[in-house]
């Protein structure tokens, strides 16, 4: 196989993964007020649903990263798949809402195996003048998927249940799996030989379930501890990193590599001012507007819809413009735009709803390729897997805390029960608050983002150990 066949089969591959997790996840906000109906589930436990899978793919991206920089980022993508298409099978088939989030977890897992090593895999194989294009299309393949989904999810579960979002899931995994033994020919294994950090793994996913499972208890005072707890292990895993000959996640790179750095702030900054956003709109369309899931779903495609169309576009721009501009531009647009969802009232129409999400999906697109094309420019081969498991955990964190901030104002509005009529007040200032601490986290987002410096790629002079030692 020659280069061009590799670099269009490892497009393929990544962009049908790239569009198989957000499918599910977005898919799943739609279905989430017939989940809850089904088995009775409060407002918390209901956001566990969601989050559950998010914390697990957060605690496990890196770590998964760092093995496939290791022992081949391939290897652990082909796991990934084969994982996330059996949680899919049983969370179809789930009896109870607490194994159901068992399988959430395991989703979870999966997924962390697939975004650990998919951007690697197409950092590894496309030179750096081509890279952001395939980024963009990488990226557009994941808003499609986060567009289809609330509609096709929507539409499954109006007419087959909820259990049919997961058994749509299963036919994509295996397409992707077939992709895989028959088109990926090839191993990427750059760190090969290197010593896996255990230690540092496990104090880093600890220290990512005590802080989330900390942010569901609040207000109690339990909650308080945790977070204070998973606080202590973030100062205890730096330490530890610092130490190590070859760490799980290079810290070290944030010291130095001031590109990096800023790119991965804003990253998470973005995400957590973001994330939440599918999940409150979809159930503010269903419980306070009253309409159907498919309906919901189709209003809320018109976010990811724009995003697929302008991602690609955003990721060319900044191979020739400083992806920093792009991004923080796009960072403005999703401040404002979260601005204006404050307004949104029991009486507000649809058509503001609708409008709102399409500039909220043009800041998305202009933010993401380019700044994930600066994160990846900005570290030299041996570590792509783990900048590449640093991109997504950034963003897995983001979401996690995205969520972690609306069930906190759930619990502190709403309390630990459904949301039935006489709550629907409560629920709309909640959103409304969510919606005021969202914003004004993408407004802090813009600063992160400009702070990055100059990230210009270069096609002709592009060295990213040059870059790492002049941004040092």
């Amino acid at each position: 196989m020659d280069a061009n066949d590799l670099k269009r089969s490892v497009l393929v591959v990544a962009t049908v993964a790239a569009f198989l997790t957000p499918f599910m996840g977005s898919s799943i906000n739609t279905a989430l007020p017939s989940i809850g109906r089904e088995f009775a589930m409060n407002a918390v436990l209901l956001g566990w649903v969601a989050t559950s899978y998010l914390l697990a793919a957060a605690m496990f991206i890196v770590p998964f990263g760092r093995l496939a920089d290791i022992y081949g980022r391939k290897k652990i993508f082909t796991y990934g798949i084969v994982t996330y298409t059996l949680a899919s099978l049983f969370s179809a088939i789930a009896p109870s809402p607490l194994v159901l989030i068992a399988f959430r977890v395991v989703h979870g897992i999966g997924s962390a195996m697939i975004f650990g090593t998919g951007v690697a895999i197409l950092t590894s194989v496309f030179p750096a003048r081509e890279r952001g294009m395939a980024l963009g299309i990488s990226v557009a393949a994941t808003y499609l998927g986060l567009s289809i989904g609330p509609f096709l999810g929507g539409v499954l579960t109006q007419h087959l249940g909820w259990r049919s979002v997961f058994f749509s899931n299963i036919p994509l995994g295996l397409v992707v799996i077939v992709l895989i033994f028959w088109k990926l020919k090839g191993e990427w294994a750059e760190a090969k030989g290197e010593r896996f950090d255990t230690i540092g793994a496990v104090i880093y996913s600890l220290m990512l379930a005590v802080i989330m499972y900390g942010f569901s208890q609040l207000p109690a005072l339990i909650g308080g501890w945790l977070i204070l707890f998973g606080i202590v292990g973030i100062v205890v895993f730096v330490r530890w990193e610092m130490r190590v000959e070859h760490p799980v996640f290079n810290v070290r790179i944030f010291r130095s590599n001031r590109v990096f750095a800023f790119s991965n702030m804003a990253a998470l900054i973005n995400y957590s001012g973001t994330f939440a956003i599918a999940f409150l709109l979809s159930l503010y369309l269903q419980y306070i507007k009253g309409f159907s899931p498919q309906s919901a779903g189709l209003i809320l495609a018109a976010q990811p819809l724009v995003m697929a169309v302008f991602s690609p576009l955003a990721g060319r721009l900044s191979d020739k413009i400083e992806p920093r501009l792009i991004a923080s531009a796009g960072m403005a647009v999703m401040a404002v735009g979260l601005a204006f969802l404050i307004l949104v009232a029991e009486q507000t129409h649809i058509r503001f709803i609708v409008a709102d999400l399409i500039f909220l999906g043009l800041g998305y697109a202009l933010f993401s390729s380019p700044n994930t094309n600066a994160v990846m420019g900005s570290v030299e081969k041996r570590f792509y897997g783990v900048a590449s498991g640093t991109v997504g955990t950034m963003r897995l964190i983001g979401m996690m805390f995205s969520m972690g901030i609306a069930m906190l104002i759930f619990a502190v509005y709403i309390g630990d029960v459904q949301i039935t009529p006489p709550y629907y007040p409560l629920f709309l200032k909640a959103m409304r608050m969510a919606f005021a601490i969202f914003s004004l986290l993408c407004f802090v987002g813009i600063w992160a983002s400009l702070a990055r410096g100059s990230v210009h790629v270069d096609a002709r002079t592009f060295d990213p150990t040059a870059r790492k030692r002049d941004v040092g």
